[in-house]
């Protein structure tokens, strides 16, 4: 998982190099601008997964810890309004030369969030007052203040993870197709009736209809992942990053790697994210106690989703969201989270197998013995996972 996760952070800020040295040239007068921008962020991001590595995760059970992180995501999120729009979006705090962007905090935020409330809730589990709603509360929030800025894809991140966690965790099936019909129908509202959604999922439908504004990047990144063929055209080669493709290093990274890298190149970005799923659950279902489980799933949830996410938008599988490609898109702003994420990760993988202060395997809670533990929650997920995980890994 450390291999994975380090391998992708460097790939990227080669890739990003790759992705932006014409622009940067153009717009600062030097090629390496955002090249080296995002090797410092790499640097930061590496030392914030080592600092976490050794931090015991244990200790973020902590009630303060928990809502004081919360809080300060929730303040963030609003003062994003404070600042001007950046490309038609309240998105980022912008301070001294260096911009903030709390909507990727705020899912490290909820994981932590869930798994410490999940596990104060172990035994009532199945109680819709006491459990269901305090969660969804919370995550609807989150989402909310994400989807004013307006952010839809990761407010989409925010509810995958709760519903995974809370999934996980023992939360009725009834409960969450409760949460998921007025969801599914805010949605539908939110595409009819903001026109610029609708346009997008028009353009969705038919790309080519209007390959000169509405469908233009869409078809951009459709002709740079087709023009790479099998074995691409070499690094640094690729052509629609020269002013064609919008967003070459950030959003649309993948479709660079797809040109210059060809199938073979985009296959093994597929593959590298495949292993740290596979370790990341790993990790997870090996965690000595309820809270580290949850908090490991959540943060594999949060970090592979988003990447497959932003895949698919590449390869206009799904509508055009802006959502960064983890650990290779340009910026700190998610580089740094989910690196921190991955220490985390790598802290609960240190204590697999162990006791905990609590006594006993795992340290399980008499509410823990009662709804089955970690043990209960990880045979429910392997159970949930073993078809797809054996198609894939064999």
């Amino acid at each position: 998982m450390f291999a994975a996760a380090s391998g992708l952070a460097l790939f990227g800020v080669v890739m990003v190099y790759s992705a932006s040295s014409v622009m940067a040239y153009q717009e600062n007068g030097n090629p390496y601008y955002y090249f080296i921008k995002q090797a410092v962020w790499t640097v930061i991001g590496f030392a914030a997964m080592i600092f976490a590595m050794h931090f015991d995760y244990q200790r973020l059970r902590n009630r303060k810890i928990v809502y004081a992180l919360l809080v300060m995501t929730v303040l963030m999120l609003l003062a994003v309004f404070a600042f001007p729009r950046i490309n038609g979006a309240h998105r980022w705090i912008r301070l001294a030369g260096f911009s903030i962007q709390p909507s990727e905090l705020s899912k490290l935020a909820l994981a932590i969030f869930l798994a410490y409330f999940l596990e104060k809730r172990a035994g009532e589990e199945g109680s819709f007052w006491r459990t269901f709603v305090p969660a969804m509360a919370v995550t609807g929030a989150l989402a909310l203040l994400v989807v004013a800025e307006p952010d839809l894809g990761t407010a989409m991140m925010l509810a995958v993870v709760c519903v995974v966690m809370c999934y996980t965790a023992g939360t009725r099936l009834l409960h969450l197709g409760m949460a998921a019909a007025p969801a599914f129908v805010g949605i539908v509202m939110m595409l009819i009736f903001v026109p610029w959604r609708m346009r997008r999922m028009i353009t969705f439908l038919d790309p080519w209809s209007d390959p000169q504004d509405s469908g233009f990047q869409v078809v951009q990144s459709l002709i740079a992942v087709g023009s790479g063929g099998v074995n691409g055209l070499g690094f640094a080669q690729g052509r629609q990053k020269m002013f064609f493709l919008p967003f070459a290093h950030s959003d649309f990274i993948f479709a660079v790697i797809g040109e210059e890298l060809g199938l073979l190149g985009a296959l093994a970005i597929l593959l590298v994210f495949g292993i740290f799923l596979w370790r990341g659950l790993r990790a997870a279902l090996g965690a000595p106690d309820r809270f580290g489980m949850l908090l490991g799933l959540g943060l594999v949830t949060a970090i592979v989703v988003q990447a497959f996410f932003n895949i698919s938008v590449v390869l206009s599988l799904v509508p055009t969201k802006g959502i960064p490609l983890p650990f290779i898109s340009y910026g700190g702003s998610s580089l740094v989270p989910t690196l921190v994420s991955v220490g985390i990760l790598l802290n609960i993988s240190q204590y697999a197998g162990t006791t905990t202060n609590d006594g006993g395997l795992g340290g399980r809670s008499s509410e823990e013995k009662r709804s089955g533990g970690p043990r209960a929650s990880a045979v429910k997920l392997q159970r949930m996972l073993r078809v797809p995980l054996t198609m894939f890994f064999g």
